[in-house]
């Protein structure tokens, strides 16, 4: 097996916690309204443009035009993004930090708005504590093209077949394979210490 000098982490539902539910069961109490909602209005395409540098201004212009009678829900999207990162899972940035402190080569790559992301790293600081990030809103590609993973190994000087990464969605994690990396299906610190393991990293 080749031996990993390269740790690449996801970071949303990896290292904190993602969901648009929290701030809009508030603000649309019923569920099936707030169904409805995330189905035709701020759907997970229509947030996934944002990931890839579509503003915010062109999003929302984008909805109002289809949707101006739901101009409040739209809007507030945006305004309450902060309530929908509710939450760091410790266990697994306790691995994150562990790796870090240990010297090895850690990074992290990760599909999120330019915005919202230092947002993140001002609520979340151990965002900032990798030798470095590739926000796709930044680049202008998102996971699971084989080029975002392409672009962060010539940025960090990584050598694919030495790289593992972590994620916790499989067609993120067949990109970063598809890519030349190794890589790990994230679904608990437990299992991430098991899987690093098998590649000979004590977490």
């Amino acid at each position: 097996m080749t031996e990993i000098k390269h740790i690449v982490f996801d970071i949303g539902k990896v290292l904190i916690h993602y969901d648009p539910h929290i701030p809009y069961s508030r603000l649309i109490p019923d569920a099936a309204e707030r169904a409805w909602f995330f189905e035709n209005v701020c759907t997970h395409d229509w947030n996934i443009e944002q990931d890839r540098g579509r503003t915010w201004e062109e999003a929302e212009a984008l909805l109002l035009q289809e949707h101006p009678d739901r101009e409040e829900m739209i809007r507030a999207f945006r305004l309450n993004w902060h309530e929908m990162v509710s939450h760091s899972y410790d266990d697994s940035v306790d691995v994150l930090t562990g790796l870090i402190d240990a010297g090895h080569d850690v990074t992290m790559l990760t599909n999120f708005a330019s915005d919202t992301f230092r947002e993140a790293q001002k609520m979340y600081p151990f965002l900032t504590l990798s030798r470095g990030v590739t926000v796709s809103g930044d680049v202008g590609l998102i996971k699971p093209d084989v080029a975002i993973y392409k672009l962060h190994a010539d940025t960090f000087g990584l050598d694919p077949a030495s790289s593992i990464f972590i994620d916790d969605t499989l067609p993120n994690v067949e990109g970063a394979k598809a890519a030349g990396w190794q890589a790990v299906h994230f679904t608990g610190a437990d299992k991430l210490k098991a899987d690093l393991a098998e590649f000979g990293i004590k977490a």
